[in-house]
């Protein structure tokens, strides 16, 4: 029997970055916040304290920070005809654990979208006509723009002291920037990392090619830094351990180090560690949530804890789980198309080429993790995609984040995967190589989704979340392009050796690390019978209930998705704070 406790005004599932911004909203207009957090809390640990802050195989290799695969898993299968299997080790994509979630252990890349991302629909038909776009791709526009977005991008990157170099700026051009990039009011707060010997190759090789290279935006810092909360962050050492890691400089831009502590002083804030939310009490008559049930971890029991608002905050297959076992919003089906629920799943298609120099020292140990440099002239729409067979595209990238000694080990074509020769190989090029890689767009497909597993159920006897997914046509087709781009690019740099180069295709194998990205599943816009919720996530099915996070997001772009989910963050931060004081339809 669950114990009964009393009424709070929001209570938000997950406690991570979306949950950090929109407290930071609410609480600021005397608001009070509830979150629920599955995970404990790593601040002042092992995690970011040295000897152990460098242990890759305890972070890197076995997921320290990450969510724990024998507890909580999803299935898989590669179309409707297969049948599903549990995944026993996921590389593809890490969901966090712990107070301040996946952008805690984040590498630190930050984009903002193009300018057109949240009208893509809307882009391709004007462009290429209404035919240009295939049936089964169900790319859809948001319902709200970039502009009404700008301001909110503008403060996530002032919270979390974002390094870079603007390209546009009030509709000017930038020197040195990327030229692609929508419009800003502001420069960076903080100027862009030290370029790599990587870096310098790339960029030489990408302007003598007529491209415009420009830095990588970082959350990492590249100076001492003071944000608008007085949060401080100290600068980047270039040790090479961002990806997977917490920084023991506190020069990563993360919510345990940015957020949380400004909320543990407020007193309109709560958090619950170990706190793992098993489902959502729905009023269906009165299209209304009533509040959450949870576990206490720690001692077993069972909570319900009743709200006046809910936020869905959490990880994008956790956010549809607690949706579809609740029945709030018709579930997708794939076979008539109807449904939304579990719709638009996407991840990434990336690809990347290996670069040998002989001659170079590269020294992989001196980075950071966002110490890179982008070329974007083949990425999303930037490009003509006239009597091309694909829609998208990728952005082509030397971003040389450590060299890690266990997984930071490139060897040429050829050499044996163990023994003497494999030694050597390491030792002679361990300091004379980089990859270049493809980050590229995954569009929705009709037949990649998600819903419940009916066979397979997690260590509190609730279904899995089952993956329908694997490469379409467009995306194949699509990677064939980019990764030629990216190639040429890579034999015009004068390494000594260059490849493979391998486009992505199928199947999709979820023990590959691409990229850690997937989205969808809950997806926005303006239509009810296409999206879950409204351009202002709020549930067209329950008027107080509102999800957050990336899986609102109805495709991928060829960009990391951290920084367009922390705008929409805090903008339904400052809609909550209306919406509390007057409920009703944003």
């Amino acid at each position: 029997m669950a114990t009964r406790l009393k009424k709070r005004t929001v209570v938000i599932v997950g406690g991570g970055l979306t949950a950090g911004l929109i407290s930071r909203q609410l609480t600021a207009q005397g608001i009070e916040v509830l979150v629920l957090e599955r995970g404990g809390n790593s601040s002042n640990g092992a995690a970011e304290k040295l000897p152990n802050q460098r242990d890759e195989l305890r972070w890197d290799v076995r997921q320290g920070l990450v969510q724990d695969w024998a507890v909580q898993t999803y299935s898989l299968r590669h179309s409707r005809k297969e049948a599903s299997l549990p995944v026993r080790r996921m590389e593809a994509f890490l969901p966090g654990e712990g107070r301040g979630g996946a952008a805690n252990h984040w590498t630190g890349i930050t984009w903002r979208w193009a300018e057109y991302d949240p009208a893509l629909r809307t882009r391709l038909e004007s462009r290429y006509g209404k035919t240009a776009i295939p049936a089964e791709v169900t790319v859809q526009d948001w319902g709200v723009s970039y502009a009404e977005l700008e301001k909110y991008h503008d403060l996530f990157e002032k919270l979390f002291g974002i390094s870079g170099k603007a390209g546009n700026i009030q509709g000017r051009i930038q020197p040195g920037g990327n030229p692609f990039e929508a419009p800003r009011q502001n420069e960076y707060p903080q100027p862009a990392l030290e370029l790599t010997e990587a870096g310098i190759i790339f960029k030489q090789t990408a302007e003598k090619l007529g491209y415009k290279p420009f830095p990588m935006a970082a959350g990492n810092s590249s100076g001492t830094y003071t944000n608008p909360d007085g949060m401080k962050l100290g600068a980047c050492q270039y040790c090479g351990h961002c990806d997977r890691f917490l920084c023991e400089a506190k020069a990563k831009s993360t919510p345990e180090l940015l957020l949380y502590p400004v909320l543990l002083e407020r007193p309109q804030f709560e958090i619950r560690l170990n706190c793992h939310v098993l489902g959502v009490d729905y009023d269906r008559d009165g299209k209304r949530v009533t509040g959450v049930r949870y576990l206490d971890l720690l001692t077993g029991e069972e909570y319900e804890q009743p709200a006046d608002v809910v936020v869905l905050g959490a990880f994008t297959m956790t956010n549809a789980k607690l949706l579809l076992m609740a029945g709030i919003g018709e579930k997708y089906d794939p076979v008539t198309g109807k449904g939304v629920v579990g719709r638009n799943f996407c991840y990434q298609s990336s690809s990347l080429v290996n670069l040998f120099f002989p001659d170079r020292w590269i020294n992989p140990f001196l980075a950071s993790g966002c110490s890179g440099v982008n070329i974007d002239e083949f990425n999303a729409d930037h490009f003509d995609h006239s009597g091309l067979d694909f829609l998208g595209g990728g952005a082509i990238t030397a971003n040389l984040k450590g060299g890690l000694p266990i997984r930071g080990r490139r060897v040429p074509p050829g050499t044996p995967r163990w023994g003497t020769k494999w030694k050597q190989a390491n030792a002679d090029w361990y300091a004379h190589s980089f990859a270049l890689t493809a980050q590229a767009t995954c569009y929705p497909h009709r037949e990649n989704f998600l819903d419940l597993d009916p066979s397979y159920t997690d260590a509190y006897g609730q279904p899995l979340v089952r993956m329908t997914f694997d490469w379409q046509q467009n995306e194949v087709r699509m990677s064939e392009y980019v990764t030629r781009k990216m190639e040429a690019v890579a034999q015009a740099a004068g390494a000594k050796i260059v490849g493979p180069a391998v486009p992505r295709r199928g199947p999709f194998d979820t023990r590959v690390s691409q990229s850690t990205h997937v989205v969808g599943g809950t997806v926005m816009g303006a239509d009810p019978r296409t999206s879950v919720v409204s351009p202002h996530l709020q549930h067209w099915d329950a008027s107080n209930l509102f999800v957050v996070g990336a899986s609102v997001l109805p495709h991928n772009s060829g960009y990391n998705p951290t920084g367009p989910i922390a705008a929409l963050a805090l903008r339904l931060g400052d809609d909550l704070v209306r919406y509390v004081g007057k409920p009703d339809m944003l």
